[in-house]
This record gives C-alpha cells, structure tokens and sequence, in this order.
C-alpha cells in the first residue's frame, strides 16, 4: 500500500523558514508529478508548488521567490524550503504525488506563521 508521509511542519515567526519532507512508501515503480498544496480554515485547498520527474516546477505566485520545491527520486521524496513566511502562509500543507497512475495525498502538516 503507498502511503505519503510529511514532516516538518510546526509554528514561527513571520519571517522565519521551514522545510517540509515528504517521503513516499509501499511498492513503487515509478513517480511522475509531485507537489505541495495547502488549505487554510475556510478556504479551498489551493497549489503551492509542483515538480516533476526530471525537474521542471511550478509555483503559486503567491510564494515565487520565497518557497523552493525540490525532490530526491532515489529516496521517493520530495521537499519544500519556506523562506521569508508570512502570516498568510498559515495552513495545512500537503504533499501530493502521482504514482504509477493514481494519484496519492499525505495526511498533512500544520504551518503556523505568527505575527
């Protein structure tokens, strides 16, 4: 069974980083898109960041030039590196990946940006 675990998450000050981790698990052949996405209270779950296999990413405008999305494909993980956060940052983030053919989500990590 795969199965997608985040970690990193947790409470800082606005201006603070972060570093979430997202490894896949279970039988896996192959990994195509992988992302972040986050929801906050009363809000649709919207795209962070995304990348594929070979490395080619996408981002919200809303985080260009502070957040950076990588993966390890070796180690069926991938990575977001949270600079300069903002209040509005604040949300549950989760990882997301396109396996084989079907599409997997983490249970989600909790980001607090205090101001």
């Amino acid at each position: 069974q795969v199965q997608l675990v985040e970690s990193g998450g947790g409470l800082v000050q606005a201006g603070g980083s972060l570093r979430l981790s997202c490894s896949a698990s279970g039988i896996i052949f192959s990994i195509s898109r992988m992302g972040w996405y986050r929801q906050a209270p009363g809000k649709v779950r919207e795209l962070v960041a995304t990348i594929t296999s070979s490395g080619s990413t996408t981002y919200a405008d809303s985080v260009k030039g502070r957040f950076t999305i990588s993966r390890d494909n070796a180690k069926k993980a991938v990575y977001l590196q949270m600079n300069s956060l903002k209040p509005e940052d604040t949300a549950v983030y989760y990882c997301n990946a396109w396996i084989e053919t079907n599409g997997y989500w983490g249970q989600g990590t909790q980001v607090t940006v205090s101001s």
